[in-house]
């Protein structure tokens, strides 16, 4: 891939994660923001709040001239005001690809599920000095599963993933009672099958005013088209139903500049009660004006 086709990463904002716009000086990190490894492309961030700043997680692709670097690694950068942003460099790598650094708290620990495709399980990782020093403590589910989103409900652990990578059309669900299992597959999975326009996860799930909304990449005519949204109307350890939002897809290619192609993905934040915040990523390629 070449500098005039890659993926960089922006912020959104709103009142509601409905009704998001760009926030000014998109794209706020680009490859060329990374120092510790010659990067082809930076993308599917996550946010993650912590001690007054916020932490910037996101698969980096490191170029083929760096013989060194591993297929894909998880940077991190930092803001305090989600406007100037230092990138600090790689947090985790493996012998294989890495991406998708799905981050989240609990209970005063910092945990991640990222893509780890090579690994052939879905493995959680628990930082020991945040935000570095990542080191694996379980293997979640077995095979290779793009993109685990986890989230928390109704007393249980849930993860969507999707089983089929190369053709990003298959849609899994798994549950558990604890973070680290005993995981097993809910009886309505795969919840889709040959659906590429609504399997693969695009983002972190929302717990939205007692509603749970899931994020989905559109792969279709080409991966990472937009990203469209739906609402889970029915979520038990036996069931599951869900519905497209009307105002999906949440997120759409602009025609031009650094989102003009393609998008892919999603994390949204509420700061307050009525403002939230969100990262995304966008691609532009063939000569499109990089703003």
């Amino acid at each position: 891939m070449s500098r005039q086709q890659q993926w960089t990463i922006g912020l959104m904002s709103g009142s509601t994660p409905l009704t998001l716009t760009e926030m000014p000086n998109n794209p706020v990190l680009t490859a060329e923001m990374v120092t510790d490894v010659k990067a082809e492309f930076v993308a599917d961030p996550f946010l993650l709040p912590s001690n007054d700043q916020w932490y910037l997680f996101f698969e980096t692709q490191p170029s083929a001239i760096d013989t060194c670097a591993p297929p894909g690694v998880i940077g991190v950068a930092r803001s305090a005001d989600l406007t100037d942003w230092e990138y600090l460099g790689t947090v985790l790598k493996e012998p294989w690809h890495l991406s998708y650094p799905y981050v989240f708290e609990l209970d005063g620990s910092h945990y991640m599920l990222p893509e780890t495709l090579g690994a052939d399980h879905v493995r959680l990782y628990q930082s020991h000095a945040f935000p570095f020093d990542w080191q694996p403590i379980a293997d979640l589910i077995p095979g290779q599963h793009a993109d685990p989103s986890l989230f928390y409900y109704d007393q249980t652990w849930w993860l969507f993933t999707c089983p089929n990578p190369a053709e990003h059309n298959v849609l899994a669900l798994d549950f558990a009672p604890d973070l680290t299992g005993p995981w097993q597959a809910h009886p309505m999975s795969p919840l889709l099958v040959d659906d590429a326009r609504n399997a693969r996860p695009a983002g972190r799930v929302l717990i939205w005013q007692d509603r749970v909304y899931r994020f989905a990449q559109d792969c279709w005519p080409r991966y990472g088209t937009q990203v469209c949204m739906f609402e889970i109307t029915k979520l038990s350890r036996t069931h599951y139903h869900e519905q497209e939002v009307t105002r999906s897809p949440i997120l759409t290619p602009t025609g031009h500049g650094w989102n003009g192609r393609n998008m892919h993905h999603i994390d949204p934040h509420c700061v307050d009660g009525d403002h939230w915040i969100a990262c995304v990523d966008g691609y532009y390629a063939d000569g499109d004006q990089h703003t």
